[in-house]
C-alpha cells in the first residue's frame, strides 16, 4: 500500500468518525435502544455492527477473526467504535501490510464503506426518533485523520436553511 492510499484511507476513517459522532451528538438518553420496527437493529446494535465491520478489515492487517460479544449500552459501544477506528488508523500510519490478498480500494469499497453506510442510518434514525441532526456542508467539516475519537469538532458549516427544523430552531445554531 502507498503512503498516499494508507493516507487517504486514514482521512476517510476519520470522516466516518466526525459523521458517527455528529449522528450520535446530543441524542436523547434513550436512542441507544429506539426501535424503528422488527428487523430493525437498534443504534446501539448499529453501532456494534459497525466495529465489527471495521474489526473484519482489521484483520486484513493481524489475521484472525473478530465476533465481539454486545455490550450494554450505546455509550459502550460508541466507545469500542472509536477504539476500532484508532487501532484501523494506526495499522494505516505505520505502514501495517495488508495480507490475504486485500488492496487499499477493496478495503475502501467493502468494510470501509459499509460502515459509512451505517453512519448514514444513525442519522436517519435520529430522524425517525423525532430528534433530526441538523444538515451541514461536510466538505467544510474539520475532520482531521489525527482525530478518530469521540472528540470531534463541531459543524463549520451548518445548513441557514433547513425546511424540517424542530421547532425552535435557528439558523447558525450549533449543534
Amino acid at each position: 500500500m502507498t503512503s498516499s492510499d494508507a493516507s487517504l484511507l486514514r482521512h476517510f476513517l476519520a470522516a466516518l468518525a466526525y459523521r458517527t459522532q455528529k449522528a450520535l451528538r446530543d441524542a436523547p438518553a434513550d436512542f441507544g435502544l429506539f426501535r424503528a420496527g422488527e428487523q430493525v437493529r437498534m443504534p446501539k446494535d448499529l453501532v456494534a455492527h459497525m466495529t465489527s465491520v471495521l474489526g473484519f478489515a482489521r484483520t486484513f492487517f493481524i489475521r484472525g477473526s473478530y465476533r465481539p460479544a454486545p455490550l450494554p449500552t450505546l455509550d459502550a459501544e460508541v466507545a469500542r467504535f472509536h477504539a476500532m477506528l484508532e487501532d484501523l488508523g494506526k495499522h494505516l500510519e505505520r505502514g501495517s501490510p495488508l495480507l490475504g490478498g486485500m488492496t487499499p480500494e477493496r478495503l475502501l469499497q467493502g468494510p470501509f464503506a459499509d460502515a459509512m453506510t451505517h453512519a448514514g442510518q444513525l442519522a436517519m434514525l435520529r430522524r425517525l426518533a423525532g430528534s433530526p441532526v441538523a444538515p451541514e456542508d461536510f466538505s467544510r467539516a474539520d475532520v482531521t485523520a489525527e482525530r478518530l475519537g469521540t472528540d470531534q469538532a463541531p459543524p463549520l458549516s451548518p445548513d441557514a436553511v433547513w425546511p424540517e427544523a424542530p421547532r425552535g430552531w435557528t439558523p447558525g445554531r450549533k449543534e
